[in-house]
């Protein structure tokens, strides 16, 4: 057992042998107050030290949340507590010597599910591989983290739409004032994460209260374009009070509700936005024009905010291959064609430029692509590989007018040998060859045992590189700043660096929705 004293008292972890490597760890450690009674919907507030010793030797639970369906095969029911719920866990090589760099995962999850705990993320073997000291966050989800109440339960409830990313602020805030307990340095902060947890950093990026707190940031299928106008946020919210039983005269009630009625009420909601979406549904979102938000990020980004944050950001090769395969047509579906515009609308492409994007998929594949194969594409590209495309893009916009950090880019395109091979480079595969858990259940199902080690030792060692010293070469591959030539690192068995992979697509949509001048 290890004893740490932190600046809210002393805490206690476990030791164990990872990969020849004496990793401490500490578990559930909380970095804010409850969220519950009277803090419910509102922003953070930090941790009060303890007395005694804290018990780091179990994960904390996650944030509340409905079970996940179909769950994941090998994977295992999250414990939820809305009381207890904003914690972190820590991996370290060591808490002597000079300061290792700090690398922070923020899980992802639709911002509907996940917990810092799950199996994928278990920072062990990371942490021992690179060097650093690893920090995984809980944070609100769902209704409870991103509810728009300005209009309905006024002052107080001004940020009440975007809790989830101050909660992300005020752990990073946590890390910065107790990271050096466990042989971090607060002064090389490198944020990472997936999905959901990419955009969360996407849309950190663009906060202004985020300036400072990180140094570099890893968005692993993310984009910085995940938001809502506060009108569509009121109109959610407004139809989370009618599944509550509740109404704008007795709004009120929400803040007394059993946690389990709000769930209740959030299932129903995502019912509806599954059954309207023909991609993946985001019922909750973060809001702009909001206090902590006041403009879109790609804005502010482009402006040269959080400019000197080198960036590392890449997307699976078929990202929308579980929304494919998991929904396939039915005689009441508009089938592929049809699903696909709606997907394209969704991302600012008319209608009617919708065959164009089929002309520019098939000019990438040398074929006509199958009806499947495009909506598939539509909706990676739409919801992640442009808007990566539109932030790289704002990045080099700021760094022509002012000192900007380094930005890289990569496509990984392994393919899942699971299903067939019907979901090829899959949305999150990537995830076990970063933390370095082929064997884990949930990455076997997707792996079959098939996968290339020598790819996780490159992407956890570009990783880990990147947070050492922000470029992400290794010894063995050398990466190059994306840059005017838009070079991005081609993630395979053999990863090479390719120059502007898929072209003609990213032309289309610059030619067809081009980024707003800043």
């Amino acid at each position: 057992m290890t004893h740490l004293p932190t600046a809210g008292g002393s805490v206690r972890g476990a030791s164990l042998e990872t990969d020849g490597t004496t990793i401490h760890r500490f578990l559930g450690i909380p970095y804010a107050q409850p969220p519950s009674g009277a803090n419910r919907f509102r922003p953070p507030v930090p941790a009060l030290p303890w007395t005694g010793v804290l018990d780091g030797t179990a994960p904390g639970p996650a944030a509340p949340q409905n079970p996940e369906a179909p769950a994941p095969p090998g994977a295992r029911p999250r414990l939820w507590s809305e009381d207890a719920c904003l914690n972190l866990n820590i991996w370290t090589p060591g808490t002597d010597g000079p300061g290792r760099p700090v690398m922070v995962w923020i899980h992802g999850g639709a911002y509907l599910l996940g917990s810092n705990s799950d199996g994928m993320y278990d920072g062990a073997r990371l942490a021992a591989a690179a060097g650093a000291v690893l920090v995984s966050i809980n944070y609100r989800l769902g209704a409870l983290g991103f509810l728009h109440l300005s209009d309905l339960l006024g002052p107080g409830y001004e940020d009440s739409s975007n809790l989830a990313l101050l909660d992300q602020l005020e752990a990073l805030r946590w890390v910065s004032h107790n990271i050096g307990a466990f042989g971090g340095d607060p002064r090389n902060v490198t944020l990472f994460g997936e999905s959901a947890g990419a955009a969360a950093i996407g849309t950190l990026l663009g906060m202004p209260a985020s300036e400072g707190l990180f140094h570099r940031a890893i968005m692993q299928s993310g984009t910085a374009e995940r938001y809502r106008q506060p009108e569509d946020s009121a109109r959610i919210s407004s139809g989370f009070l009618e599944l509550c039983g509740l109404d704008s005269r007795s709004a009120d009630q929400l803040l007394t509700l059993p946690v389990e009625r709000l769930l209740a009420a959030q299932a129903a909601l995502e019912r509806h936005s599954a059954a309207q979406s023909f991609a993946v549904p985001l019922p909750f979102q973060p809001t702009v024009g909001t206090p902590s938000l006041p403009r879109p990020p790609l804005e502010s980004v482009g402006d040269g905010l959080n400019g000197h944050v080198d960036l590392l950001i890449g997307t699976n090769l078929n990202e929308g291959s579980f929304a494919v395969e998991m929904r396939p047509p039915s005689t009441a579906d508009p089938g592929y064609p049809d699903r696909a515009a709606a997907v394209l609308a969704g991302a600012g492409i008319p209608p009617s430029q919708a065959p164009g994007y089929t002309e520019a998929l098939a000019r990438v594949l040398s074929r006509e692509p199958s009806g499947r194969e495009v909506l598939e594409a539509a909706i990676a590209d739409s919801m992640y590989r442009q808007p990566s495309n539109r932030l790289l893009a704002a990045r080099g916009q700021a760094a022509r007018t002012r000192a900007g950090g380094k930005n890289f880019a990569y496509l990984f395109t392994w393919r899942s040998p699971a299903m067939g091979g019907k979901l090829g480079a899959c949305h999150a595969l990537d995830i076990p060859f970063v933390f370095r858990h082929l064997d884990e259940p949930v990455a076997a199902f997707l792996t079959r045992g098939k996968a290339p080690q020598s790819l996780s030792d490159a992407m956890s060692g570009a990783w880990a590189s990147f947070a050492h010293a922000g470029t992400p070469d290794t010894a063995g591959l050398p990466w190059a700043e994306y840059g005017q030539e838009r070079r991005t690192m081609v993630l395979d068995d053999e990863p090479r660096l390719e120059a502007d992979p898929r072209r003609e697509i990213r032309e289309f949509f610059d030619a067809v929705r081009p980024m707003p001048a800043s």
